[in-house]
């Protein structure tokens, strides 16, 4: 007679693990902000935060790089073009103006505005094609921005003015970020997401540091307290190249549309650590705002699955 195993099979492992690596890439790519207003209150300002952030997570994209590129076929340049505009606009211009928002802003409020990148990716494809969003589309929408709105409005009464730059900054980098998510589709399935990730990072790694040597004098990077080069090499790697490596895996074994479900403990996350870290107020309207995000989102989501 046959007894029921009582070992789960190998693709309910390969289901669990992969839920548990995206809830691993969610909650560390969500501390990416904390780190940042961590770093801010030594007196660093966020582009230096930004240049040690990428200078120490640059040695790790470049072995990433080599190690996706050893067995496939070299890039045309008409590939490497479009790598180095999706690095551009996907990790250089994003990061930068995100951190730079994260100055006037919290950090709960910043991850909501980042986390419509699926209803800015939604909203791109309806302005290019010319096609009419369907009802439900619509209602997810109104739902994710309805809750930015009720979280923007909430800190705007208590922090003023700043609100809206800061929260403007943010916004242009969940932009800049939705343009890459929209415009790496067709290179992605020729050239692999992980070689597409690290070449793009190395690109925005070399810009960020362009930026900084033009803007910074280059002894400010190791002038910085020690405290922030220790926040920097965690911002690097735990909360930069893990993320990256658990979600690419992740995809890989449960799909996109669970994995993205599943990330829906970043803001979730960033809201506990915010809490904990942070000690910044939270009330009802960021709670309620929160729960509109992410029901807005989870509708997109379901709809693109």
């Amino acid at each position: 007679m046959n007894t029921p195993s009582t070992f789960p099979t190998s693709s309910a492992r390969l289901a669990v693990g992969g839920v548990g690596l995206a809830a691993i890439g969610a909650i560390a790519a969500s501390g990416k902000a904390i780190i940042v207003k961590l770093g801010l209150r030594h007196g660093v300002d966020a582009t230096t935060l930004l240049a040690l952030r990428m200078a120490m997570a640059l040695p790790l994209f470049l072995l990433l790089a080599w190690w996706s590129s050893r067995r496939a076929a070299p890039l045309s340049w008409a590939d490497r073009g479009r790598i180095a505009w999706l690095g551009f606009t996907g990790y250089y211009l994003s990061s930068w103006l995100d951190f730079q928002g994260l100055q006037y802003i919290s950090v709960t409020l910043e991850r909501l505005i980042l986390y419509l990148n699926p209803t800015l990716v939604l909203l791109i494809h309806v302005v290019l094609t010319r096609q009419r969003p369907g009802r439900w589309q619509l209602v997810a929408l109104a739902l994710s921005y309805a809750g930015v709105l009720v979280a923007f409005g909430h800190d705007l009464q208590r922090e003023g003015g700043q609100i809206i730059l800061g929260s403007l900054l943010v916004l242009g980098s969940a932009i800049s970020y939705a343009l890459y998510l929209f415009g790496s589709g067709q290179i992605v399935a020729r050239i692999g997401a992980v070689r597409l990730t690290a070449q793009a990072s190395c690109v925005a790694c070399a810009l960020v540091l362009l930026h900084f040597g033009l803007t910074r004098p280059w002894p400010v990077l190791w002038q910085a307290p020690h405290a922030v080069h220790w926040l920097s090499l965690i911002n690097a790697t735990a909360c930069t190249v893990l993320p990256v490596l658990a979600i690419m895996l992740a995809v890989k074994r449960i799909g996109s549309s669970l994995a993205a479900q599943v990330g829906m403990l970043g803001p979730v996350s960033t809201i506990v650590m915010s809490l904990w870290l942070l000690d910044e107020p939270m009330g009802p309207a960021q709670i309620a705002g929160t729960v509109l995000v992410l029901c807005g989102v989870l509708l997109v989501t379901r709809l693109r699955r």
